[in-house]
Parts: structure tokens; sequence; C-alpha cells
């Protein structure tokens, strides 16, 4: 109950917050979409027959390893490189896996299965961004833990 409580008092209004919850998702989005952009690009590009949900699945896995890796770097000039990647590790699963799950659902809802196209990859890229920026700025705002960044 007391995430819930957390929800209802906290102030959806602090725009300076907002921001750091928009920036750091952003950096969560750049890393998800190198693994799971790559890994269905793999896919589609050499035409190996697996089923989609296979490929999507593989594609979420990639995206989440990609994400930690960027954030660790990222984090790496500022720590000693294992702190970083524990602390990489211990981010926001949350954020990641329904970052993960808009792009992919998106994909799937627009083109019928892992298929990369111009206009569907804005779609998804915007989809994976909105959907896990109110956790990522209530987990800022309430919580004072970055997702990502």
């Amino acid at each position: 109950m007391v995430a819930i409580d957390t929800i209802r008092t906290t102030n959806w209004t602090d725009w300076p917050k907002w921001g750091t919850a928009s920036y750091n998702t952003m950096w969560c989005l750049i890393g998800c979409s190198i693994g799971d952009i790559g890994t269905i690009a793999f896919f589609q590009f050499t035409g190996i027959p697996w089923p989609t949900l296979a490929i999507m699945s593989l594609a979420i896995l990639n995206g989440i390893l990609t994400s930690i890796a960027l954030e660790t770097i990222i984090m790496a000039r500022q720590m000693e490189l294992r702190a970083a990647f524990r602390t990489a590790i211990g981010m926001s699963l949350i954020s990641m896996v329904s970052m993960e799950a808009a792009m992919n659902l998106t994909d799937y809802l627009l083109t019928g299965g892992a298929k990369l196209t111009w206009w569907v990859m804005p779609i998804m890229l915007l989809a994976g961004f909105i959907t896990p920026l109110p956790y990522n700025y209530w987990r800022l705002k309430a919580l004072g833990k970055a997702c990502c960044g």
C-alpha cells in the first residue's frame, strides 16, 4: 500500500524532475533500441525463419543487455567500473521491460510481425519513450532514484 500512497501524494507537476526523468529515459531508450532494433534487423536482413515471438523475446533480452552496457559505460566515468556495472544492473528493470514491451508490441501491431520499416521506427521509439516515463518520474520524485542516466 505504500507505493499506492506515494503515487497519490506525488507532486506530478515538478517540471524540472520531468526534464530529468525524460533525459534519463532517453538514455535508457538509446541503450534498449540498439539491442532491440539490431536484433530485429538481423533476422529481417538474414531471412532466418524464426517465429515472431522468439525474435521479439530475443530483441527484448538484447535491448535490456545493451541498455545495461550503455549505462555501465556512462556511469564508469563517475565511479569504478565494477560499481558502475552493479548500479546499472540494479536500475529499474520495470522501466526497461515496459520500454521493450511497448516497442515490440507497437512493431507487431503496426507491421504484423518483427519488421522494421522507415515509418514504424519513430512510432516504436515514441511508444518506448512514453511508456516508462511516468514510472521513471515517480521513481525519481518519490524515491529519489533515477532509472538510468
